[in-house]
């Protein structure tokens, strides 16, 4: 009972404050963490539970006892979490920006569903990539990687210590639109198999008028579409797992 009282009166209340909120905020952005099927409630708990589990690797709090401190501090472990989660949220975000371009290249672009990672509609093919990509990041471990950094990361950015750099937001910014390009890399041998089938589609129009596109060609399209997809699909996986552990690799940036 002494032992809890004197816990109270020290800053361990604070650091495990700081602690719980640099936790909440990987689980509000990290991939996997930040499902929206998972409660807010059931997030909340496993920031509390973590922050318990953890709280013998903090260091001594190096940040004065005063209120602007402290809300300072808070605001950084926000921070802290939420650039380590939109840098992994930007890796996995390359397969549902894939996704919308061969759904627009197969004339599935109105076909949209309701994304449970995001909450948000898309096209029915990123929303198929995206369960998988969720898979794959299973298969990694990826959740078990986040825990143990954010362990590891105790020991080099003190409670309340983080601060946004200018190679940090350099690499933010590299990252988006290394997202664009490997996007695009991922999608151009459904793109270009679409633009050589509209090529030969206008060729046997102009040679047989009688030939109908809607009847005929889109439904040719869209089943050649499917074949590259199912063959190129293991590659798909492999490049966003690449994808991914390259990003986890320069989160050591922020130490």
């Amino acid at each position: 009972m002494l032992s809890f009282v004197s816990f109270l009166q020290s800053g361990n209340v604070i650091a495990f404050m700081l602690l719980f909120f640099r936790f909440g905020g990987l689980f509000m952005t990290a991939p996997i963490f930040s499902h929206t099927t998972i409660p807010m409630k059931l997030k909340v708990a496993m920031a509390f539970f973590f922050s318990v589990i953890f709280f013998d690797s903090v260091p001594p709090l190096s940040i004065p006892v005063t209120i602007p401190s402290i809300v300072l501090a808070v605001l950084s472990e926000l921070l802290f979490g939420l650039v380590i989660g939109l840098a992994l949220q930007i890796a996995y975000n390359v397969i549902t920006f894939a996704g919308g371009i061969i759904s627009f290249m197969m004339g599935f672009s109105m076909a949209t569903a309701i994304d449970p990672q995001n909450g948000v509609s898309m096209p029915i093919v990123s929303q198929f990539l995206s369960l998988l990509a969720l898979m794959v990041l299973f298969s990694l471990n990826l959740h078990h990687w986040l825990i143990l950094y954010i362990d590891k990361s105790l020991h080099h950015i003190p409670l309340g210590g983080f601060l946004m750099t200018a190679h940090i937001i350099r690499y933010t910014l590299h990252a988006a639109g290394h997202m664009f390009l490997v996007g695009f890399l991922i999608a151009f041998p459904i793109i270009a198999l679409s633009l050589l089938a509209d090529l030969i589609f206008g060729m046997l129009m102009k040679t047989m008028p009688q030939f109908n596109l809607l009847v005929i060609g889109f439904p040719i399209k869209i089943a050649v579409s499917f074949v590259v997809l199912i063959a190129t699909l293991a590659s798909i996986m492999i490049l966003l797992k690449e994808e991914v552990v390259s990003a986890f690799n320069a989160l050591e940036l922020f130490f």
